[in-house]
């Protein structure tokens, strides 16, 4: 039943003279199919690159975090280690593989023959087996074995040296010295013994 039809006022409100109609059905709004569907699609997928890139800046952000700064930063605080580190295979380890007869030098040797599987860090320098150093060579974070592997301290196991001492090939296995030896030792590498 649909009382008197009259014109609302300009608001939308009411109908002038406080009259309402009366419309069993709801009044329905339909959406224009095509433009309100696309922009909405343009939000998700603007929304998707942008938190793409922001993952991307945090992973950027995390590898510099972690910088390698070579050998020649460790030997400032650590003469004796050095010093036993270059009388090493490791420290020649790039200029061996490159005068190898038995083989040619590629650039997948230098993930065990270079630092940071980079030329330029020539040799298996202190990172190689501790990590990349530039967070946590500070002295006063040195000094806190705990907040210098907070900071990307590797403290070696056994498992850092058989990523590239497999015993197969022409890398020898090698036992890890003990971490309660003569610290200058450590860095002298003796061949693994004998399985039992």
């Amino acid at each position: 039943m649909v009382q008197s039809m009259s014109t609302s006022d300009a608001r939308g409100g009411e109908p002038m003279g406080g009259r309402r109609e009366c419309n069993p059905e709801p009044r329905r709004t339909r959406r224009r199919a095509g433009k309100g569907g696309i922009r909405m699609k343009q939000k998700i997928v603007i929304g998707i690159v942008v938190l793409a890139a922001v993952v991307m800046v945090g992973v950027y952000a995390s590898a510099q975090d972690h910088a390698y700064v070579g050998g020649d930063k460790c030997k400032m605080c650590h003469k004796v280690q050095y010093a036993s580190w270059e009388t090493t295979t490791h420290a020649k380890a790039t200029e061996k593989a490159k005068a190898s007869t038995e083989r040619t030098f590629e650039a997948a040797c230098l993930k065990c023959h270079a630092t940071a599987d980079d030329e330029a860090m020539p040799g298996v320098q202190c990172e190689a087996c501790h990590g990349p150093g530039n967070d946590y060579r500070k002295m006063s974070i040195m000094k806190d074995q705990a907040a210098a592997v907070a900071n990307g301290l590797i403290i070696p196991t056994q498992a850092t040296c058989d990523r590239c001492h497999t015993g197969a090939d022409h890398a020898k296995k090698v036992s890890l010295a003990d971490n309660k030896t003569n610290k200058a030792a450590i860095h002298e590498f003796k061949p693994a013994a004998p399985p039992a």
